[in-house]
């Protein structure tokens, strides 16, 4: 199928091995104003053959196919053909490992709980995100070993003034592998954190299990009540607006539903206003990859009420939305590559031990 293209819009292929979802994305994104679907193709073989042909801006795939799965393609063919790819999956574990390998962002399929209006407006936004965004493999440059810690992690210590510090987070496009990169490299004793990052729902308790397994502190999904105490790190729910609150010397999260603020639920803004607003001890503030500009005026009043705030550069972001907006209007301190916020964030803890 090829589809004659005006050059001003996205090109757009689909690959997809069922043909009930290949007709649903076809039509719902070629009736999007920005996009034009150039072609599908029914297995990543198929996929592969194709691509020379339609030379596609943007390429939506689906993780689960027969024969070669979305991510052993993209982990093949993405350090050679660096394509933006939007995956399309149903609530699978195996989103992350794609995302892993360079897949830019995911929408979840719809099914009982979401209409195929709202699975194709989502999908149609990413796709005209993708356009621009950067493409990271995790295929190294030749000759170039990753930064990765080489062992145990040093933990930051007994310092009573560690004790009063909370670490607030926010990331959207991008981001879940960006935020693993950082927490990777943080110490099982890290004072407590929160993190928000863009993502449906059912993804997002799967995300603090990966993250648990891979990283040295305590990561699990936060609930109501949950005592930010150090070595923890929680993650807001999908679909809930996860604040920060003070009761007396201790802070706890309240997560509820409410009205989306700067367009999400969880907003990045509405933690980051939340502990501008409500903590009195030592906190920082830090801005990942991700489209838009969530977080960066919440960031902003952490930052007039003293908070040390730290964004993620431009060229380690897959988005420079978030971050740059933040840059933009002065809520970054200091800027750093995706590989190097933590020992930013590290240098900055220890001088307050």
């Amino acid at each position: 199928m090829t589809i004659p293209v005006s050059q001003s819009k996205i090109r757009v292929m689909v690959v997809d091995d069922s043909m009930v979802a290949r007709s649903l994305i076809i039509k719902g994104l070629s009736a999007h104003p920005r996009l034009e679907v150039v072609g599908y193709a029914i297995n990543t073989l198929d996929a592969r053959n194709k691509i020379p042909q339609y030379k596609p801006d943007v390429i939506t795939m689906d993780v689960e196919m027969p024969g070669q799965s979305g991510i052993d393609f993209l982990k093949e063919y993405l350090p050679t053909h660096p394509i933006p790819v939007i995956l399309v999956s149903s609530l699978n574990l195996k989103v992350f490992d794609a995302l892993a390998v360079g897949a830019v962002d995911f929408v979840r399929k719809p099914d009982q709980g979401t209409s195929e209006t709202a699975f194709l407006a989502a999908l149609a936004q990413k796709v005209v995100m993708a356009a621009t965004a950067r493409v990271r493999t995790s295929a190294p440059a030749a000759g170039i070993k990753p930064a990765v810690p080489a062992g145990p992690i040093p933990r930051l210590g007994t310092a009573p003034a560690l004790d009063r510090v909370v670490i607030g987070l926010g990331a959207s496009t991008g981001g879940t592998e960006a935020t693993l990169e950082v927490m990777k490299r943080l110490p099982a004793d890290i004072p407590p954190m929160v993190i928000v990052q863009h993502m449906p729902p059912g993804f997002t308790k799967m995300y603090a299990e990966r993250l648990n397994r891979l990283c040295a502190m305590e990561v699990r999904e936060a609930q109501s009540g949950d005592e930010l105490k150090r070595g923890l790190a929680l993650i807001a729910p999908a679909d809930l607006q996860c604040r920060v609150v003070r009761i007396g010397t201790r802070y706890t999260v309240n997560c509820a539903p409410g009205e989306k603020v700067s367009g999400h639920r969880p907003s990045v803004d509405a933690m980051f206003y939340s502990m501008a607003e409500t903590v009195t001890c030592k906190m920082v503030g830090i801005i990942m990859t991700g489209m838009g500009q969530d977080g960066a005026h919440g960031l902003l009043e952490m930052r007039k009420k003293g908070a040390y705030t730290i964004g993620q550069d431009k060229e380690s972001s897959v988005v420079y939305g978030m971050p740059g907006v933040a840059q933009n209007i002065g809520a970054v301190m200091i800027q750093a590559s995706c590989e190097n916020v933590a020992n930013v964030l590290l240098r900055h803890l220890k001088t307050l031990s």
